[in-house]
């Protein structure tokens, strides 16, 4: 899911470094942000709707892409009705949508890539001949070449 609140620079307020997959709020900030208690957050959490950083000592991290994300668990489940179940489906047919297109742009650019190496053999080839082949009149009549033997 793609946030388009952030344009190509960070948001104010994050560390300079830090974009928006940048684990870097605590659970009790990533609740405020989200307007969610922070008890859902856990919920979503072991559920697997959000899955937030972790620091060495276990502490939750959320970053600017899991509050947005959060905020869509919500979206979906107050405005739509989808119950957790169908959100944690939703999600993940978004992410593998995402890893499909990202896969699609791959093979795109290694198949561009191959018709231009195709053109350059191709051409490479054309360059090579010698101008061995003459064009001949047709004519009714059959020619059979020989070499001089020597």
């Amino acid at each position: 899911m793609r946030l388009a609140m952030f344009g190509s620079s960070p948001p104010g307020g994050l560390p300079h470094g830090a974009d928006e997959d940048t684990p870097v709020f605590v659970i009790s900030v990533a609740a405020q942000l989200s307007g969610l208690h922070a008890q859902t957050l856990r919920s979503y959490d072991r559920l697997g709707l959000v899955s937030p950083g972790r620091t060495p000592g276990g502490g939750r991290r959320y970053s600017m892409r899991d509050i947005a994300q959060l905020r869509e668990v919500q979206r979906l489940s107050q405005e739509e009705g989808v119950n957790l179940a169908g959100i944690k489906r939703i999600l993940e047919l978004e992410n593998q949508v995402s890893e499909l297109q990202q896969r699609v742009d791959e093979l795109t650019e290694e198949l561009a890539a191959a018709y231009a190496a195709a053109e350059q053999a191709a051409a490479a080839v054309h360059a090579s001949y010698r101008r061995e082949l003459v064009p001949v009149r047709r004519q009714n009549a059959l020619v059979v070449w020989r070499p001089n033997r020597r």
